[in-house]
């Protein structure tokens, strides 16, 4: 366990440089006041719930992660010091005694949401490069880190409890006054609730609420769609409030939608994968990185996710149309498509043979409906169309079968970016294969191949 001068877990902590020395465990480490040099961190943050991280680095060298609770008196760091906490710890804690301005307050990336999910005792990757892993800063017995991750894992779901109960009194109170009063309110009101639920730990229900700050006054329909995404957060809070009720299965789901991080506990499959899409999106400094796979032999699609914090590119590239030889293990819940690549695997190769063929889109909206049924807050569903021709139709663009009898739009935001002209492009008016991802926004076309060419064409 981290002491910070005696407080029991919870209270409000008294900022003060002793604080930080005390913290100590020996002499020689308490000359690690160097590591509070401010030149020295990136990307560092707290949260109101006494949650402070940085990356630590000098020199050019990748950030060292760190992490330390203050309410719950643990801390993490990727060095492998023997004597917690070290001095990029307390290095931290300096940082943070310094006040508010030193340390300001923000959003917690998602590396500092998933360790707090396994918990700051647990090993891993800690440094935003690669690196080494951490040794668990408590010390001890694996019973007595099991039994600290048990008790972090408790007080977080008591915070997620608190939130989506706050929650639910907010949405009961919008629909009391009427959807015109969330025009009225403007979007301080969501950032607010937004920000309470990033103090509750729970990243998944803030995104959902930041989305329902976009919608009031985005369009003629923005009540019937306000009203809609309601629903849905209504439907995940009663959820996790009702969760010890729930199938496994859900259960999990639910506990990915809210934003607890899920385990790679399926059984690995081992196969030769194909690499269909890969796209980067950034938010808050973080980047992530989102690569499909489609099994050649399982017929199983699997989704990829790596991080990069501060500017870094994620550490998983792999390109687009090759075959790569590996195992991967599936995590739980949502569909059981997030899969995690296992280590050793070889290079990518050239495919040998063409892509899989397409469904039609008649049977791709209702394999999307039944994906609903299991999971109600599925924003999209990996699926492989074809034959289809894009074909424009008004503003917009869809894809319509080969003999035109169903068609799928194409969402809005993908019809405006670069990648729909290189789907027309290879098209030419002639049917082609297309991957991507089929949501109630429509479909978002990644990546597209013909039957002349094996080559996979990548729109992102």
């Amino acid at each position: 366990m981290l002491r910070l001068n005696g407080e029991a877990p919870g209270q409000e902590v008294r900022r003060t440089p002793e604080r930080g020395h005390r913290a100590a465990p020996d002499a020689a480490s308490d000359q690690a006041a160097g590591y509070a040099d401010p030149n020295a961190w990136s990307a560092a943050g707290r949260d109101a719930a006494g949650v402070l991280w940085g990356l630590y680095g000098q020199g050019g060298a990748p950030g060292l992660r760190v992490v330390v609770d203050t309410a719950a008196e643990a801390a993490w760091c990727a060095c492998a010091e023997a004597a917690p906490p070290c001095g990029h710890v307390r290095g931290l804690l300096l940082r943070w005694c310094a006040g508010p301005s030193a340390l300001p307050r923000s959003t917690a990336p998602g590396w500092v949401a998933e360790r707090l999910g396994e918990g700051l005792g647990a090993p891993d990757d800690g440094r935003a490069g690669g690196s080494s892993p951490a040794g668990a800063p408590g010390g001890g017995s694996g019973r007595t880190a099991d039994r600290e991750a048990r008790r972090r894992a408790e007080r977080r779901a008591a915070r997620i409890t608190a939130g989506a109960t706050e929650l639910e009194q907010r949405l009961a109170d919008l629909l009391h006054e009427g959807l015109a009063s969330a025009e009225r309110a403007g979007g301080g009101l969501w950032e607010e609730a937004a920000a309470r639920m990033v103090d509750a730990q729970a990243p998944g229900l803030a995104a959902r609420v930041r989305e329902l700050g976009t919608l009031p006054g985005s369009g003629a329909d923005w009540p019937v769609r306000l009203l809609e995404e309601c629903a849905l957060l209504h439907l995940l809070n009663r959820a996790w409030l009702g969760r010890d009720r729930l199938p496994g299965p859900l259960a999990a789901t639910v506990r990915t939608r809210v934003g607890l991080p899920s385990a790679a506990d399926g059984t690995a499959v081992a196969d030769s994968w194909l690499v269909l899409s890969r796209q980067d999106t950034s938010e808050g400094g973080l980047t992530t990185r989102r690569i499909w796979l489609h099994g050649r032999e399982s017929g199983r699609t699997v989704l990829l996710l790596s991080f990069g914090a501060a500017g870094r590119a994620p550490g998983l590239s792999l390109p687009v149309g090759r075959v790569l030889r590996a195992a991967v293990t599936p995590h739980g819940g949502s569909g059981r498509l997030r899969g995690e690549l296992a280590e050793p695997h070889g290079p990518p190769t050239a495919a040998d043979r063409p892509p899989p063929g397409g469904t039609s889109c008649a049977a791709a909206a209702a394999a999307y409906g039944r994906a609903l049924a299991d999971d109600p807050w599925a924003e999209s569903r990996p699926v492989v169309l074809g034959p289809v021709v894009p074909v424009p139709v008004g503003e917009g663009w869809q894809l319509a079968d080969g003999e035109g009898a169903d068609a799928l739009p194409i969402a809005p935001a993908a019809a405006a970016g670069p990648g729909l002209w290189r789907l027309v492009a290879l098209s030419g008016g002639r049917a082609v294969t297309v991957f991507g991802e089929l949501g109630h926004r429509g479909f978002v076309p990644l990546a597209a191949w013909t039957d002349r060419s094996a080559e996979v064409v990548a729109l992102t």
